[in-house]
């Protein structure tokens, strides 16, 4: 098989695939034949030949996806003008704090926030798949290690945690994350969307910063935002 017929393989099932496909994954598709560099080679010049469409192909955690421009997203969202859910400032710190001092116990967190962490926070992080726990700190009562997924990656677009914006020793997480281009989420991983109009976007925090909440006081307000069902 040349190099054309071989992209045109990766071209297709890379647009059929749901999810993201590993070089390992694509590899079946020539029965082994074909080797993982030659595999990076081609997916390298798909990309550079889809360079200028409304749909680029890009690597993330987990593999490697086409998914639309940043700039096609205000056209691709009056196919779904349904509000996307919204995540409390509590939900959004409490991810940039694992995202950045990761692995992290919520004992972790709550001297970092100086609040009290509701548990619903971070059941909701884990509901969205952005966050698990991944052991448990050898000490008094083993409390459990948080850190973020490869699905959080992915749905920032990301390859690693490398790629994160960089923290200023000033600077709280929860800002350098903002950084981040949330609102330019692809409208769906791949040049289909799906039917639930895409990823969910993290929309700026409307209520008040809550540095001046006492240490001892419990965030019961902060379930209030909890996003809509998928």
């Amino acid at each position: 098989m040349n190099s054309s017929d071989a992209k045109r393989v990766l071209e297709t099932a890379l647009i059929c695939a749901p999810q993201p496909l590993s070089v390992r994954e694509l590899g079946v598709l020539f029965d082994g034949e074909v080797s993982p560099d030659t595999l990076k080679m081609l997916l390298a010049d798909l990309q550079t030949e889809w360079t200028g469409r409304g749909v680029e192909l890009v690597q993330v955690a987990t593999g490697w996806r086409f998914q639309s421009r940043p700039e096609m997203r205000p056209f691709l969202d009056r196919l779904h003008p349904e509000k996307p859910p919204k995540y409390t400032r509590a939900a959004m710190e409490t991810l940039a704090i694992i995202a950045y001092r990761q692995p992290v116990t919520r004992g972790d967190m709550e001297d970092i926030r100086g609040v009290t962490i509701n548990s619903l926070i971070l059941k909701q992080l884990e509901d969205r798949g952005w966050i698990e726990v991944i052991g448990h700190r050898e000490t008094v009562g083993r409390p459990a290690l948080f850190a973020t997924t490869r699905q959080f990656l992915d749905d920032l677009g990301l390859s690693s945690l490398d790629q994160l914006p960089p923290l200023d020793s000033s600077e709280v997480q929860e800002s350098a994350l903002g950084r981040l281009d949330f609102d330019a989420l692809p409208a769906a991983p791949s040049t289909t969307a799906d039917e639930e109009g895409g990823l969910f976007q993290l929309p700026p925090e409307e209520n008040p910063p809550e540095s001046a909440t006492p240490a001892n006081s419990q965030d019961t307000h902060e379930t209030g935002d909890a996003p809509q069902p998928e």
